[in-house]
């Protein structure tokens, strides 16, 4: 993709500071966002309150692309006050945003709505696939049902629409999940979390950004999309693959009970590490996307060639 208008939405996190990477060179990237940032190169930033629409709608005229990654982030208690954020963070970015592409004149070409593989039971007996997987109703597959319904229940005639449930992303940039995993594998505390067998779905950064850019040019794709890597694996497998790859050889295993009271103090919950997350990509893998990183071993091995040395080793 080059010389396109990308506009992401809350793009200062991890994924979105990825995208930027990933397309900043050759694409105008506007980022929405309720934080003052300065820009720089092709990259520019446009305030919003994530919930009404406003001055920033004009942003949106004449995109090829957007992205929406609005959301407050599950890694906390699952509180009243959270739960309601979460769930409202969700629900009134993504009205917004269709309500501001109703206005357009040129509106955006492709809309792409995160969401999140989560949305699947926890399963430990067999994957789960968009055309197969089983869908029930705990707090964390409501998030993710009322996110999706309300994307679903905006009708843009000339927008295409790309729903995408990511698995656990893997990457260099500060902010994602491998920066926390390797501070238990550099002080000795990398081993299996709960029974490890609770299956991980991931998908490496780069992967995510090409599948992104995979599905702009794929102009006859609409609907859900699983972003996950085609080889998901068991926690343990996941933390031994880490262990090896940073060159320590031993990592003291974390039993739920104990999970249980860490979880409590550093206000998070047990469920993002022991929920069975068996997904698979199967749509991606039908409609013909190759993946460049398929398999654990080779993602880490990329991922920790970017990182320093000091952000999984003592000395």
């Amino acid at each position: 993709m080059k010389n396109k208008r990308i506009v992401i939405a809350a793009g200062t996190g991890f994924i979105g500071k990825s995208l930027i990477e990933y397309f900043g060179e050759d694409n105008d990237i506007v980022i929405l966002t309720r934080q003052p940032h300065t820009a720089h190169g092709r990259v520019s930033y446009v305030h919003w309150d994530a919930r009404t629409t406003g001055n920033w709608t004009s942003a949106l005229e004449g995109a090829d692309l957007l992205i929406n990654l609005a959301g407050k982030s599950v890694n906390c208690r699952y509180n009243e006050k959270n739960k309601r954020e979460i769930f409202e963070s969700r629900v009134y970015a993504t009205q917004a945003l269709g309500q501001a592409i109703q206005q357009l004149q040129q509106p955006p070409k492709l809309w792409i709505n995160a969401a999140s593989a989560t949305i699947y039971r926890h399963a430990e007996d067999r994957p789960m696939d968009e055309f197969t997987g089983e869908i029930e109703n705990d707090f964390s597959v409501q998030v993710c049902k009322r996110w999706e319904q309300t994307f679903n229940d905006i009708t843009l005639p000339h927008t295409r629409k790309i729903i995408l449930r990511i698995g656990i992303t893997l990457g260099w940039q500060p902010g994602g999940v491998m920066q926390p995993f390797l501070n238990l594998v550099k002080y000795g505390l990398g081993g299996q979390q709960g029974n490890g067998r609770q299956m991980l779905n991931w998908i490496h950064i780069t992967d995510l950004c090409g599948i992104i850019n995979w599905l702009y040019t794929q102009e006859q794709l609409s609907g859900i999309f699983n972003c996950t890597a085609p080889n998901p694996v068991p926690n343990k497998v996941f933390m031994q693959t880490l262990r090896s790859s940073a060159g320590r050889k031993l990592g003291l295993p974390a039993p739920a009970p104990l999970l249980s009271i860490g979880a409590a103090l550093i206000g998070t919950e047990t469920e993002l590490l022991l929920k069975s997350r068996w997904v698979v990509p199967a749509r991606l893998l039908k409609e013909g996307y190759s993946f460049q990183f398929p398999r654990i071993q080779e993602s880490v091995t990329d991922i920790l060639r970017h990182m320093p040395r000091s952000a999984y080793h003592l000395f």
